[in-house]
């Protein structure tokens, strides 16, 4: 039986990020992301998210410390590149770091590690790596990454600096050369993209973990704005670390971390109106992003095929009305965002 096309897009976002599917893969999982995943079956998963109809694959030097853009370059060398989109990011430095081994930041990968720049040349000598890793020679996105406060703290001011007065000008910069076609900031927090947003034109944002399912209340001002100025949004982590990823309950990790008990029983909330109602709450937590106009995808993290196969079926399965309504009713979703 074929598999369910991920390509129709549900919104259509501005013109600069025209490359965008509903449904866009995530490419950190494929960098090692928590565990190694072995090299063939990365490969096999890139190659199953094209077949079935994924048209957009996201990915960072950050991720793996270069395997994830690597294993993506591999796995959609041989396709046509007007068949697919890619977006990257700036913002880190790929070194080798010989005899360093086991799990940095995360990541499953020995004898690399990612040190921040922001300046001109570190823009521009991350991207040009970039696309050797990835094997072609233009980015559809690019987006500058973690310039917040919750990655900075007590630097974030200094940071920021540097990002309007030199990463995000080079980024135009190459944007203008041919050699980008869209760019932004990848972050997680609402406040560094209003003030971003209010001193450079983005043509994108990729937020993740803010606008889902789960949680509103810490984006609703962006949305806002983005919808107001023509900005794509692209919502990562729609699962939120997995929170929402299981079939029949609430997953242990939020936010990158382990889920409190008052997070796990609000989630549980969640399953238990989608179990009264019919509905899947991972279909539901693809589906509900995309239902706002500012929102041109939703990008999942994916490390397997099975991973692949479930979420183009999640994205492929229609959620009642009444899901909605319950979940509007129980007070589980912000007053007034719009559903599917």
């Amino acid at each position: 039986m074929p598999l369910p096309s991920a390509s129709p897009t549900a919104t259509v976002p501005p013109a600069r990020c025209a490359t965008l599917s509903s449904l866009a893969f995530g490419g950190a999982p494929v960098g090692n992301l928590y565990t190694e995943v072995d090299e063939a079956e990365a490969l096999r998963t890139l190659r199953q998210a094209w077949e079935g109809g994924i048209r957009h694959f996201d990915t960072a030097p950050y991720y793996g410390f270069g395997l994830s853009e690597s294993r993506i370059g591999e796995a959609l060398a041989d396709l046509p590149r007007d068949s697919y989109g890619l977006s990257t990011k700036v913002g880190r430095l790929v070194e080798d770091a010989s005899g360093r081994h086991g799990d940095q930041d995360g990541f499953a990968v020995d004898g690399r590690v990612a040190r921040f720049d922001y300046s001109r040349d570190g823009v521009r000598r991350s991207f040009e790596a970039s696309l050797r890793r990835l094997r072609t020679d233009r980015i559809d996105i690019l987006f500058l990454h973690d310039i917040g406060a919750l990655t900075h703290g007590p630097r974030h001011a200094e940071v920021l600096a540097q990002a309007l007065d030199e990463a995000l000008p080079e980024m135009a910069r190459l944007r203008d050369e041919g050699a980008v076609g869209a760019i932004g900031i990848g972050v997680n927090e609402e406040a560094v993209c209003l003030d971003v947003m209010a001193r450079f034109p983005l043509d994108a944002i990729m937020l993740a973990g803010r606008y889902t399912l789960f949680e509103q209340t810490a984006s609703m001002r962006v949305m806002a704005k983005a919808q107001a100025d023509d900005v794509a949004i692209l919502v990562a982590g729609p699962y939120n670390s997995g929170l929402l990823g299981n079939a029949d309950h609430p997953g242990a990790t939020y936010d990158y971390a382990p889920a409190s008990p008052a997070v796990r029983e609000r989630a549980q909330r969640f399953y238990d109106v989608c179990r009264r109602t019919g509905a899947d709450v991972g279909a539901a937590a693809l589906h509900f992003p995309l239902a706002h106009p500012a929102v041109a995808s939703v990008v999942c993290g994916l490390r397997s095929v099975a991973e692949v196969d479930t979420a183009l079926r999640r994205r492929a399965t229609d959620v009642p009305a009444a899901t909605w309504q319950a979940l509007i009713d129980e007070g589980l979703l912000a007053p007034g965002v719009p559903t599917p």
